[in-house]
């Protein structure tokens, strides 16, 4: 188990890294359609855990672990990556992209109070609440000449896929994956992922490839910035937190990203956008905050 002290810096560059996946997405789906993407990105990333898992040598799960994870991969990967993908691909744009998959950490913390008995506290409540009232101040009017209301029925039908695939699969994770090894429990994870993108673009894309550099770029950071560090920070924290905690931290995402966009593209941010991030940073707070709750404890079913 990490030590205190480290856990409390990973959930900072799990947020940073995690918020480089819009960007991403943005510098790669010029040259590939969005299904043909992610297919490569996870055969690449399946390659990179082969070699770690042979220089660790891990645990393998049990023939019920591999299939729970294989069924979070599902959703975490293949519903949530997929459906974003599909949706800024056919027309959303981003930023809206990103305020509908920001629903996360209240969708979770519904589903967790329903179904495994969490208990929110008031101030966790209010946490929430306010996260995403600055989303939607940083999104919706953090800048200027923006058009993050654009979007399509059928690119909205893919971001909903994504936020119920991401919201499903941290608890599923939580749940019944928590012992599971996480070289060897996300290797399925992203084998079902592979799977699945592979069929999708069989079925729907023409697969055309244009190998230009800042695709190559692209594909690369996607592999080892994301599918590599930020998935296993993440699957550390579900590990090591409680479901509403960790899905508090995808509140900070899009102001991350908006500020990253203000660097690298130039996009500036407002007053009510510097406001947002701010408040969406209080909310983050008195939601991770220790308010003294027992946390959900994870089955042993896919522990071998």
């Amino acid at each position: 188990m990490p030590s205190p002290q480290l856990l409390r810096w990973i959930p900072i560059l799990f947020v940073l890294l995690w918020a480089t996946g819009f960007i991403g997405a943005k510098y790669a789906l010029p040259f590939a359609e969005p299904f043909t993407v992610l297919a490569i990105r996870m055969y690449i990333t399946l390659g990179v855990f082969l070699i770690l898992i042979r220089l660790y040598r891990p645990q393998w799960p049990t023939r019920q672990g591999a299939l729970h994870s294989m069924l979070v991969g599902s959703l975490v990967h293949a519903a949530y990556l997929g459906g974003v993908f599909a949706a800024i691909n056919a027309g959303m744009a981003a930023g809206m992209a990103s305020l509908l998959v920001g629903l996360q950490p209240i969708l979770t913390a519904l589903i967790a109070w329903l179904w495994m008995g969490a208990r929110i506290s008031g101030k966790q409540l209010t946490g929430l609440l306010l996260g995403i009232l600055g989303v939607a101040m940083v999104l919706l009017l953090g800048k200027a000449n923006s058009h993050t209301l654009q979007f399509s029925y059928l690119s909205l039908l893919f971001a909903l896929m994504a936020l119920c695939g991401i919201t499903f699969g941290t608890l599923l994770q939580k749940r019944y994956c928590a012992r599971i090894d996480l070289l060897t429990g996300t290797f399925y994870q992203y084998l079902a992922n592979a799977l699945i993108m592979s069929l999708l673009a069989l079925l729907f894309e023409t697969r055309e490839i244009d190998w230009q550099p800042q695709f190559v770029a692209a594909l690369l950071w996607l592999v080892f910035g994301l599918s590599l560090s930020a998935i296993l920070l993440l699957m550390l924290m579900i590990r090591e937190g409680e479901a509403t905690k960790v899905a508090a931290y995808f509140y900070l995402t899009p102001p991350v990203t908006a500020l990253i966009a203000w660097i690298l593209f130039d996009e500036r941010l407002t007053v009510w956008g510097i406001a947002g991030i701010s408040l969406t940073a209080y909310g983050v707070f008195l939601v991770i905050r220790n308010q003294g709750r027992t946390p959900v404890k994870a089955t042993k079913a896919g522990e071998r």
